[in-house]
């Protein structure tokens, strides 16, 4: 459905308002108490850290976040329940009952490749709003990209085949068995079995049948002859209920072939997937249907499909459940939200984050991320400028290592620059058209494409270069040198 049908999800549900961490709230009751709820600052979420492996990650999440923007209010009950903790003054609860954000966002397209320390989300405005927000941002963004980015690894590896989404059940909870949904259509997939989720955001649903199906007839042919009957106009079968080549695969054969209407299609969820799925497909070739749909699931990641690849394993389409759904090998993205800039006078004042771990020392103010194409627009490099900075031209831009600020890297044969944050909110203006969810996917598959594919490997990914401006470097430097 629209978009307006998820918002109306999000509004059904109890307590969005308070889905933030505790400190949130007594941060935002001291603003109020030493007058700083209504400074002006700007914050920008980033992450830090790549997931093992994996050489870039795909955003996504920023349409649930604007959701939450656009009907975030205390309810009656949410401010019942805060009175009850006797933690929070009159003064802070009589702010919260009339709370809605006043903020200015920016931020990347949902479905652009990013690396880390690059200014995904900006968001500008009075800082008890701004604090306000975070917990959710986080929330929806961290999750949302690592199983979008998981997802278009797992694409990668399947070499083109369709990548089925099956993780529902494995899900953490509801929220991220939706969210996981539409996080791994943008991340490459073509369906999923999450009926909800379909609803909601339009995706494709598809699904074969249980093991269940099978037992609860006499035999494993009637059975399938009574599912093929109920769906004849398009089924797959599970054959591995009880023995996949002596018994599930010849079954599938008779009853595809007294229904000549219906295109086969089989999953095998069990066993050693390369060899029985070679085996099957024989028997399907020489029973004259070579065309056969042969869907391979059980505990399926990128590197076993890449190795069942390289065996000559005849699947060609793969349901991954819970190691997609999961992101099982990295469960989670170190996305931070930090404080880059104060207003003071009409003038913005960088703020920096000091820490004995160089690699969390943050970049200070606002700060605009650009990437520089060659003439065959391909990503040449990413580079973090001010913001009152204009836009370097090539063809060659120097960048400053963001970490190491004595290091420096010319970026060489660059044809144009495209500034990569984009207004998504501005207070007192429309609002924007959002693009629809099948909009973001295509964008998503389209700037993966653009990458060469040492930076998309599936193992000892190149590493994408991302530097400073030397403006910026030396903002930096001379923070860091300040007492």
């Amino acid at each position: 459905m629209s978009v307006s049908s998820h918002s109306e999800f999000w509004l059904h549900r109890q307590g969005m308002a308070l889905m933030t961490d505790f400190y949130q709230l007594t941060m935002l009751a001291g603003y109020l108490k030493h007058g700083l709820a209504e400074r002006r600052v700007s914050f920008e979420y980033f992450f830090r850290t790549l997931p093992p492996n994996t050489g870039f990650v795909l955003t996504a999440g920023l349409e649930q976040f604007m959701d939450y923007l656009e009907n975030f209010r205390f309810s009656p009950p949410d401010l019942e329940y805060l009175e009850s903790l006797r933690v929070f003054d009159q003064a802070t609860l009589d702010y919260l009952a009339k709370f809605q954000p006043a903020l200015e966002i920016l931020a990347l397209p949902e479905g652009t490749p990013v690396f880390p320390h690059e200014s995904i989300i900006r968001v500008t405005g009075p800082l008890g709003h701004a604090q306000l927000v975070e917990t959710f941002l986080l929330n929806a963004l961290n999750y949302q990209s690592l199983i979008a980015t998981k997802t278009a690894r797992i694409c990668q590896a399947a070499q083109g085949d369709p990548v089925l989404e099956f993780g529902l059940r494995r899900a953490q909870g509801p929220d991220g068995g939706l969210t996981g949904s539409r996080a791994a259509y943008i991340g490459g997939a073509v369906a999923t079995s999450n009926v909800l989720a379909g609803r909601f955001f339009n995706i494709p649903v598809r699904g074969t049948h249980a093991h269940s199906w099978v037992m609860s007839f006499p035999d494993e042919k009637t059975s399938f002859e009574a599912f093929a009957n109920t769906f004849p106009r398009g089924c797959a079968l599970l054959v591995d209920t009880y023995d996949t080549m002596r018994s599930g695969v010849p079954n599938a054969i008779e009853v595809f072939k007294t229904r000549p209407h219906i295109p086969p299609a089989i999953r095998i969820d069990s066993g050693d997937l390369a060899k029985l799925s070679k085996a099957a497909h024989g028997k399907f070739s020489e029973a004259g249907m070579p065309q056969v749909t042969i869907i391979g699931t059980n505990d399926l990641d990128e590197d076993l499909i890449a190795d069942l690849k390289r065996q000559g394993a005849k699947i060609n389409m793969w349901a991954v459940g819970t190691h997609l759904i999961t992101s099982k090998d990295h469960p989670a993205l170190d996305g931070v939200y930090k404080l880059v800039a104060i207003e003071k006078n009409g003038s913005w004042s960088p703020r920096i984050k000091l820490t004995g771990n160089p690699e969390k020392t943050t970049d200070p103010g606002l700060k605009r991320p650009l990437r520089c194409y060659n003439e065959k627009h391909q990503p040449l490099g990413d580079i973090i400028i001010s913001e009152e900075e204009p836009l370097p031209q090539g063809p060659e831009i120097l960048a400053v290592d963001r970490q190491y600020l004595h290091q420096k890297r010319t970026i060489t044969g660059v044809a144009y620059v495209e500034d990569l944050l984009q207004p998504v909110i501005r207070p007192g203006e429309n609002k924007p058209s959002r693009p629809a969810l099948l909009e973001i996917r295509n964008y998503a598959r389209q700037k993966l494409a653009e990458f060469p594919e040492e930076y998309l490997r599936l193992r000892n990914p190149e590493i994408y270069w991302l530097g400073l401006s030397p403006e910026l470097a030396r903002i930096k430097e001379k923070m860091l040198s300040s007492p």
